[in-house]
């Protein structure tokens, strides 16, 4: 019952899942906006159940799972996410006439594999939870079934997530059979100092990047990402960009500093390059991008880049600092998609860049709302994504990384000319003959409201986030 007790969040969330998804089977056609409000109860649920588990640091199931504030911190992030998700999803759903319980049930079960990612230190409960997370992302990346694109994009996803999971298994097997255990920190106090310059502990460890590559969307692992941007349903690509890419990100850094300590002046020279040719080329790609989800897909993998100094700089300040980052990218990540969403009805479906045009003579609050989730992301100050870049760069030259900072405050300036690219169509432009048709939907405008509110906060205020992303690295080795 402790073992119960201690994944209590867990246990929840999947009883939901479970339950949303029989419902789906008696609930009358054309009527389930309650299966997406229910979905909503249960994942504020399990957040309650997991706000009693604040501060403690408790293994279970034979130390294979952990709840330790690092896990603490990520699950917050994947809640909120799944909560504003699910909340941009009702309406859009309906406009879309795919109103079917089990969109809910599969975004539950993949926030549930992110979960059990999170607090796993054994490879056997990574993989499991890696796997819950991406079998379900996959069946939601083809939900539009009537649309070519959108099972294209299923497909794409498919295949490369299950060569990355292939490429991943082979660095995983040969840690194992380097240190005959899959506990994280079995294998660091199990490798001898002569070990770790074994090949095959070399060729492990390259594996596992490659391997975590192919997940967070680093360069240049990330061919697929863009396609799949596109085609999947803008609910689900969210959840990809706020939730999916940070749950790889987390758990790379557990597997990292817990498992190979040993190993870090060799991976720490890997992940400079990734973070170097990660930032640069999603922001040069960018700029030539006329579709905001393509263009947002180009963003993603920038950030990605952005997040990797974190680890680059290593230390409880760089760790803190990609928390940090993670939760902002969030908030803004998801109100810029959710501004999409608010665009998508009837034939226009928001993805262009010049659907934008006149916004601000149609809707100056929606406007603005853009416009400053445009800034954080470019990391203009005073908004959220000026501190924490603040925060990942200062970390960065604390340590010695001086170029690094340097080309990643270059690349942020590159940004700022494709995010301008749609604050020019908002302002800039006249409004359509046509007009221009705004989402009526209730959550969605909740969750935009929502995610603008943490955008603004954390920008005016970020004391008291900052301190909660050093907490939950403080027991992390």
């Amino acid at each position: 019952m402790a073992d119960i007790s201690t994944a209590s969040p867990e246990v929840v969330l999947s009883l939901v899942a479970m339950v949303i998804l029989m419902l789906d089977f008696i609930a009358p056609k054309g009527g389930r906006d309650w299966l997406g409000y229910l979905s909503i109860l249960g994942v504020l649920v399990t957040f309650m159940t997991l706000i009693g588990q604040w501060g403690v640091t408790q293994p279970a199931f034979s130390g294979q799972y952990l709840s330790d504030p690092f896990a603490f911190f990520f699950k917050i992030v994947f809640l909120v996410s799944a909560a504003l998700i699910l909340l941009m999803s009702i309406g859009y759903l309906k406009s879309e006439g795919i109103e079917k319980g089990e969109f809910y049930g599969l975004i539950l079960f993949a926030t549930l594999g992110m979960m059990l990612m999170v607090s796993a230190v054994d490879l056997l409960i990574l993989y499991i939870g890696l796997e819950t997370m991406s079998i379900s992302i996959y069946v939601l990346a083809g939900f539009l079934k009537r649309e070519q694109r959108s099972s294209e994009a299923a497909l794409k996803y498919l295949l490369m997530g299950g060569f990355s999971s292939a490429i991943m298994l082979y660095g995983i097997v040969m840690l194992y059979g380097l240190t005959g255990t899959i506990g994280l920190r079995e294998i660091a106090s199990t490798l001898s100092a002569d070990a770790v310059s074994n090949p095959a502990l070399i060729l492990g460890m390259v594996m596992l990047v490659a391997g975590f590559g192919f997940k967070i969307a680093a360069v240049p692992f990330h061919m697929y990402l863009p396609d799949v941007y596109e085609g999947a349903p803008t609910p689900v690509v969210a959840l990809l960009s706020a939730a999916s890419e940070v749950a790889g990100l987390a758990i790379l850094l557990r597997v990292f500093l817990v498992a190979i300590p040993g190993l870090q002046d060799r991976w720490t020279f890997l992940f400079y390059l990734l973070s170097l040719i990660t930032m640069t080329v999603g922001n040069v790609v960018a700029v030539v991008q006329s579709n905001i989800k393509r263009m947002l897909a180009y963003s993603s993998i920038a950030h990605i880049g952005y997040l990797l100094i974190g680890l680059v700089a290593g230390r409880e300040l760089g760790i803190s600092a990609t928390l940090l980052y993670t939760l902002i990218y969030a908030l803004m990540t998801l109100g810029a998609f959710a501004m999409v969403i608010l665009l998508c009805v009837g034939e226009v479906k928001g993805e262009r860049i010049d659907d934008f045009t006149g916004l601000a003579q149609r809707s100056p609050m929606a406007a603005a709302a853009m416009l400053i989730f445009l800034l954080s992301l470019a990391g203009v100050p005073p908004t959220a994504g000026f501190v924490g870049k603040l925060y990942l760069f200062g970390a960065a030259i604390e340590r010695g990384y001086v170029w690094l900072a340097v080309i990643a405050v270059m690349n942020s300036a590159i940004s700022l000319f494709y995010y301008m690219k749609v604050v020019m169509a908002m302002y800039m432009r006249d409004l359509p003959p046509q007009g221009l048709t705004l989402s009526s939907s209730r959550p969605l405008r909740l969750a935009l409201l929502v995610t603008l509110a943490g955008t603004i906060a954390i920008g005016i205020y970020p004391g008291p986030f900052l301190d909660l992303a050093r907490a939950s690295v403080a027991g992390l080795w």
